[in-house]
């Protein structure tokens, strides 16, 4: 691959300071620390199975809750992947998966579009995973999709489990972006669509 397709960034606010590295053509690694221990676990989750190469390190105002950190979380994924793929030049762009985690199934759909839209249909009777509400991961995935620019659909289709409920979703979500951000040389250096840019 000629391009490097890497970022790095730094964001601080008054209620979160976080510094971020991510490779989309990565192995899988990760090393995460925001603090938030369940969240750690669904990033390094998310790393492993989109087979990205994953740094994170918050600091936030979890004293007070987890929400910020999540959803900062989220501004700064975001944002990396649409820094690493640039132009998106060769890429995908459509990328799907349906995953099945126990008694759960999660699907999403996601369109590096460019375009920002976000459609969240999940529905679960218990939310908490020790004091982790998996309310939270609706905004994470929001504020990703604000700042990647992409449709970014999470459908889960049953499930009852808080935990198995979260994992899906973000393993669902790992395989998605990492079929959507796949180059495909039959497209050579072009950009994936008919108006000549995303």
């Amino acid at each position: 691959m000629a391009q490097s397709r890497t970022a790095e960034l730094t964001r601080n606010t008054k209620e979160t300071r976080i510094n971020a590295e991510l490779n989309i053509d990565g192995t899988g690694i990760s090393k995460v620390d925001t603090g938030i221990p369940f969240f750690d676990h669904m990033l390094t989750l998310f790393a492993r199975h989109g087979l990205f190469d994953l740094s994170v390190k918050a600091d936030g105002d979890i004293a007070v809750d987890y929400h910020h950190t999540v959803e900062d979380t989220g501004i700064v994924l975001g944002q990396l992947v649409k820094k690493a793929l640039g132009e998106k030049r060769g890429i995908n762009r459509y990328g799907f998966f349906l995953l099945p985690m126990d008694e759960s199934l999660a699907r999403v759909s996601i369109d590096l579009s460019n375009r920002q839209a976000f459609v969240y249909k999940v529905t679960v009777n218990d939310l908490m995973v020790r004091d982790f509400n998996i309310g939270l991961v609706k905004e994470f995935f929001q504020a990703f999709a604000n700042e990647a620019c992409c449709n970014l659909h999470i459908n889960l289709e049953y499930g009852e489990e808080p935990h198995h409920v979260a994992e899906a979703i973000f393993k669902s979500f790992a395989r998605a972006l990492d079929s959507a951000t796949q180059i495909d040389l039959r497209l050579g250096d072009s950009i994936p669509t008919t108006k000549g840019m995303l």
